[in-house]
């Protein structure tokens, strides 16, 4: 075998080519036929037989419905709690006891859809996400025919194994059919999805999210084997998260500076601490449009932000509410000594 082929093997397999692949596997158990290594060429020639070179398993050029997600390896910062059920869920997958639909529910930003993202990478699946801008269709009775032609690409897959379904949004098909001003259209899409569940093969693991889980159908809930709370934070969750999305930023800004105890005030002097979602995007939008030249210009562009101050700070509200002279010259800019001036005054 020369280098050429170990080369050929490496490209194919980063480019998901499993055809190529194959075919230089194939080439390279036939040198060794040649070299009369025997034992080594047949047992090439088996596993190329036996196994599934690559995964993916829905091919997106015969598919309407579904396309496939990169899956994360930066997901948001969690509590505990629904930690251990992400855990409990990627347990319950390893266990292929036929426990494999999942419900997260809860406020946008709170990170269903990143630990959809998670789970598939944990467990080496591609993720396929619905598409349900194709499925939902304004002709009377299409929508539930879409669905039907949604779960047909599903179960048609060759390694149900080896993919994770993502439904993000399910509300969109499946808002409780009581309170539905079409009900009889909003009644057959739900039917469809409610017998698309009941007939989906247990290897498939499917997820779902709702920002929207009180209209939720109750009939639908009961198809899932477990319901994710997300909303589960407490205001300690969420400072304890914003420290860990602050870390992660200040490695890829390297001109901002360390300033966890005064980003941990700022945060506390919120009436209430936004989801890890929104979060991350303000901690992100506050050191990008930062001074880079001012280490800390983005703790004050975060104050001014969650505060909803402009930039004429008032010095004694900042002094009663906790922050010192040193951090109230950061989110203000101007010098100790003047600030200590105007206090005393």
């Amino acid at each position: 075998m020369k280098k050429k082929n170990v080369l050929n093997l490496i490209k194919y397999y980063a480019e998901k080519n499993d055809s190529a692949f194959r075919n230089e596997a194939y080439e390279i158990a036939k040198k060794f036929d040649k070299s009369d290594d025997y034992q080594l060429s047949e047992y090439i020639m088996a596993l190329l037989s036996d196994a599934n070179t690559f995964s993916p398993q829905i091919d997106a050029s015969e598919n309407v419905f579904v396309k496939r997600i990169e899956t994360t390896n930066n997901p948001l910062p969690l509590p505990n709690l629904i930690k251990d059920n992400i855990l409990g869920i990627i347990n319950a997958i390893g266990h292929k006891a036929g426990v494999n639909k999942f419900l997260f529910e809860g406020p946008p930003g709170t990170g269903k859809t990143e630990s959809a993202k998670q789970i598939a990478r944990i467990l080496e699946r591609e993720l396929f996400i619905v598409d349900f801008d194709s499925v939902i269709d304004s002709k009377m009775g299409q929508t539930s025919k879409n669905i039907s032609l949604l779960f047909n690409e599903i179960s048609s897959v060759s390694n149900p194994d080896k993919i994770i379904i993502l439904f993000d949004e399910i509300d969109s098909i499946a808002i409780d059919r009581i309170n539905s001003n079409d009900l009889r259209e909003m009644g057959r899409a739900t039917s469809s999805v409610l017998k698309g569940l009941d007939n989906l093969n247990d290897n498939i693991v499917l997820i779902a999210t709702t920002n929207l889980y009180k209209a939720f159908d109750k009939a639908l809930s009961r198809r899932f084997d477990a319901i994710i709370d997300f909303s589960n934070y407490t205001k300690q969750d969420l400072l304890e998260v914003g420290e860990v999305i602050l870390n992660n930023m200040l490695q890829k800004f390297k001109f901002a500076g360390r300033n966890m105890r005064l980003f941990k005030k700022i945060l506390k002097g919120m009436d209430i601490v936004p989801y890890p979602g929104e979060l991350k995007n303000l901690i992100k939008t506050s050191i990008a449009f930062s001074d880079s030249n001012n280490e800390y210009d983005y703790l004050k562009k975060l104050y001014i932000n969650v505060s909803k101050n402009d930039e004429n700070i008032d010095l004694k509200q900042l002094q009663n509410s906790g922050f010192t002279v040193r951090e109230i010259e950061i989110l203000t800019g101007i010098s100790k000594s003047q600030v200590s001036r105007e206090l005393k005054e």
